[in-house]
């Protein structure tokens, strides 16, 4: 069932990703979220009765905040089957080093946020599968632009450039480059590097 979206329902499930960023898988309850978000006991409880409906509302509201970061209308100019092979290559560093920085920079509790469900998603099947579809929202658009990059195995050269951004992502967040955000000049020319290797050998 889908829970229609709401002022209140959006505050629960913001509250809820910013416990998971804060405090960890643990310290995500209902009871939690209702004194986070300052509303009356029972109020997260109404929404989502379960710890499951309450991680799946999460999920959902994850992937909406994400896309939200990756606004079409914000983001350099997608490239198109009509661009040439090098211009559309720029293209997608350009966009990729736009948004990683735009995490990175503004959004890291999102980013923390994501892998805690993320682990959380590999021990419960239901979430498994609404996690991988809000997943797809990024990868299948990534599949598309690196085709008119000139990709000749989108969905095997996809797999590399997800991996390499959530390497990155993770690196500058909880690994070992966590103290300092690259640059988006840097980003681009290390995105840049890894499309030159993929499509021109």
């Amino acid at each position: 069932m889908t829970v229609r979206s709401t002022p209140r329902n959006e505050l629960i499930a913001d509250t809820a990703l910013a416990l998971l960023a804060e405090r960890g898988m643990r310290g995500l309850t209902h009871r939690a979220v209702d004194e986070a978000a300052g509303l009356p006991q029972g109020s997260t409880s109404n929404l989502a009765r379960t710890r499951a409906a309450l991680l799946e509302a999460t999920v959902r509201r994850l992937s909406e905040r994400e896309t939200a970061v990756l606004t079409p209308g914000e983001m350099p100019h997608a490239p198109t089957a009509a661009a040439a092979g090098g211009d559309a290559a720029a293209a997608v560093a350009d966009a990729l080093s736009l948004a990683l920085h735009r995490y990175l920079s503004r959004h890291r509790q999102l980013v923390v946020a994501r892998y805690e469900l993320a682990l959380e998603a590999t021990r419960r099947p239901e979430l498994r599968a609404i996690y991988d579809r809000a997943g797809r929202a990024f990868r299948e658009p990534m599949a598309a632009m690196l085709v008119a990059a000139g990709s000749t195995d989108p969905e095997r050269h996809a797999l590399s450039m997800v991996a390499w951004c959530d390497g990155v992502l993770f690196s500058c967040t909880a690994g070992q480059f966590h103290a300092a955000v690259p640059t988006r000049d840097a980003l681009r020319a290390s995105c840049a590097e890894l499309l030159d290797g993929m499509l021109r050998r």
